[in-house]
C-alpha cells in the first residue's frame, strides 16, 4: 500500500467556476487528506455573462477575464488545490434560432489537435493517476464543455504514447478517467423529497418536471465519493466565483444539513481503468492505490 501523498488527481474543466460546481467537496476532501489536486482550466472565462446582480457593473464587464482569475484564485486556496490556466479563449454561450457562429479564434472552434497537446504537456509534467472531466454532452450543452471532452479524451489516450507528441514531455499514462456525474435525475429527486418533507419549497420541482429519461443514462453512476463534510467548503468555493454566482441564488436552496442526510456524496462515472475495480465504488484511486508508487 503507497503513501496517499503520492496519489495526484487532475480536474480538467472549461472555464474558472466549473471546479466548485462539479465534484469540489471531492477535490477538497482529497486534498485534506494528502492527495495533490490540480485543476485544469482550459479556457480564460472572457466571454462569461455577470450572473450575479451585485457584481453587474461596467468596470467588472471591462475586466472579466481578470476578475474571473482572481476569482479562481480564491475559489483554489479555499478548496486546497493548485490550479493552472491553459489561456485557450472563452467561446461564450451562443444564443438564437438557429445559433450563431462560434466567434474565430476561441476554444470550441479551435483546432483540436493543438489543444489535445497542450493538455497532454501538462499531464506529462503533472503525471496525475486519476483524471476527471466531462462526458459527451459536457454536462450540458456548451460549445467548451463539450470541447472539453473532446480533449480530455483525447489526451488521456495520448499522453502515455511515446509517438505522440513527442516533444511534450516524457509520457505518463494515466490509470483512470471519469466524468463528472453532478446534475442527474436519482440525486435531485433524493434533495427534491427532503425539502419537501421539511415543509420547504423546492428548487428541483421544475427541472424534475421537465426531465427526459434518457436510456445512456441508467448506468452512468458507478462511483459515489463520500464528502458530506465539505459541502460547506464546497460553497464557499462556489462563492468565491462572484460574477458567476448569486450568493441568494438557487444554488444554496437546500440547506447544507439536509443535503448532507438526502445525498452526501459526489457522484462520477469510471470511463477508463488501467487497474482492476469493482464496481460500484466509493473512492476514485480505488485499484490505483497500490499502483501509484512509480
Amino acid at each position: 500500500m503507497v503513501d496517499q501523498e503520492q496519489l495526484r488527481l487532475m480536474c480538467v474543466h472549461a472555464h474558472p467556476d466549473d471546479e466548485s460546481s462539479k465534484g469540489a467537496a471531492t477535490m477538497a476532501r482529497y486534498a485534506r487528506e494528502g492527495v495533490d489536486v490540480l485543476v485544469v482550466t482550459l479556457t480564460d472565462g472572457s466571454r462569461g455573462s455577470v450572473l450575479n446582480p451585485a457584481m453587474d457593473r461596467p468596470d467588472v464587464l471591462e475586466n472579466i477575464r481578470g476578475i474571473r482569475a482572481l476569482e479562481m484564485e480564491k475559489a483554489r486556496h479555499i478548496l486546497g488545490v493548485r490550479q493552472v490556466f491553459l489561456g485557450f479563449v472563452d467561446s461564450g454561450l451562443p444564443e438564437g434560432d438557429p445559433l450563431p457562429p462560434l466567434p474565430d479564434g476561441c476554444f470550441g472552434a479551435g483546432d483540436v489537435d493543438e489543444q489535445t497537446r497542450a493538455l497532454v504537456e501538462v499531464i506529462r509534467r503533472e503525471r496525475p493517476h486519476v483524471v476527471t472531466t466531462y462526458d459527451e454532452n459536457g454536462g450540458y450543452p456548451h460549445p467548451d464543455h463539450i470541447r472539453c471532452h473532446v480533449v480530455s479524451i483525447a489526451a488521456f489516450e495520448a499522453a502515455g504514447d511515446p509517438d505522440r507528441y513527442p516533444d511534450a514531455g516524457d509520457p505518463w499514462q494515466p490509470l483512470k478517467l471519469y466524468y463528472n456525474f453532478t446534475f442527474h435525475k436519482e440525486r435531485f429527486t433524493a434533495l427534491h423529497d427532503a425539502m419537501t418533507a421539511r415543509g420547504l419549497e423546492s428548487p428541483y420541482a421544475e427541472q424534475l418536471a421537465k426531465w427526459e429519461d434518457k436510456p445512456e443514462d441508467a448506468d452512468r453512476l458507478t462511483t459515489r465519493v463520500p464528502c458530506a463534510e465539505f459541502f460547506a467548503t464546497r460553497d464557499q468555493a462556489l462563492i468565491a466565483h462572484a460574477t458567476q454566482v448569486d450568493p441568494n441564488g438557487r444554488w444554496f436552496a437546500a440547506p447544507i444539513d439536509l443535503q448532507q442526510a438526502a445525498w452526501p456524496t459526489e457522484d462520477f462515472q469510471l470511463v477508463r481503468s488501467l487497474v482492476d475495480t469493482t464496481l460500484p465504488e466509493d473512492d476514485l484511486f480505488a485499484g490505483v492505490r497500490e499502483k501509484a508508487n512509480r
